[in-house]
């Protein structure tokens, strides 16, 4: 069994900064892309930001220069760092991750259940 699960959401002022951390767990033999998601009340999951196994990284428009994704490939964990936290960042966020389960050969995207990220003054 595989689970990713968030940790570091809370409320936060506009302007503040926040980091989320999700650690991945259980017969995992091999982690490719992994991502962070949110989703606003509302409003569809959209992709913040992106890292491959290599650390390439992409990320959203709205948040290029305020979020800064990495990961420990040894920890199976990815972090991101928000900072200049607006309104419009409140959301869900989900991490994400594109991973090979031992037993299995076939990669497969999993999720975690989300933490909750409220910018507000």
């Amino acid at each position: 069994q595989v689970q990713l699960v968030e940790s570091g959401g809370g409320l936060v002022q506009p302007g503040g900064s926040l980091r989320l951390s999700c650690a991945a767990s259980g017969s995992i033999v091999s982690i490719k892309d992994m991502g962070w998601y949110r989703q606003a009340p509302g409003k569809e999951r959209e992709l913040v930001a992106g890292i491959t196994s290599t650390g390439s990284t992409n990320y959203a428009d709205s948040v290029k220069g305020r979020f800064t994704i990495s990961r420990d490939n040894a920890k199976n964990t990815m972090y991101i760092q928000m900072s200049t936290l607006k309104p419009e960042d409140t959301a869900v966020y989900y991490c994400n991750a594109r991973l090979l389960r031992a037993g299995t050969l076939v990669y497969r995207d999993y999720w975690g259940r989300g933490t909750q990220v409220t910018v507000s003054s």
